[in-house]
């Protein structure tokens, strides 16, 4: 009988960050201007549409704690450390940056 030590999950090569942490810091908006006007003028449009783009239902926002079930997988995917409890704080107390920084992040890394 073998014993399951690793969750299953997805991790496309070459898309782990070298560095363990966020390509952008939390208020990084001058780096992509589009993205921050996007998220401050539409947040729900553009959070339905974050998690669409990152292949989530675009439903997702909708749903109490799913944008920071979204944090966590892309961090983990991404692989940058943190926390769950972070990712919880950070949807909770910076909801608007958050959203910003995952976007800047998916499409530094989708290029």
């Amino acid at each position: 009988m073998s014993v399951i030590t690793q969750q299953p999950g997805y991790s496309q090569p070459g898309l782990m960050s070298p560095t363990g942490e966020w390509s952008s810091t939390l208020c990084d908006c001058c780096s992509d201007c589009g993205i921050c006007l996007f998220g401050l003028c539409f947040p729900s449009c553009f959070s339905c549409y974050l998690a669409n783009k990152y292949g989530e239902s675009c439903l997702l926002p909708c749903v109490p704690g799913g944008m920071t079930a979204m944090r966590t997988h892309m961090r983990l995917t991404y692989g940058i450390r943190g926390t769950v409890c972070n990712d919880a704080l950070m949807m909770l107390c910076c909801g608007w940056c958050e959203i910003c920084r995952m976007a800047r992040e998916m499409k530094r890394l989708q290029h």
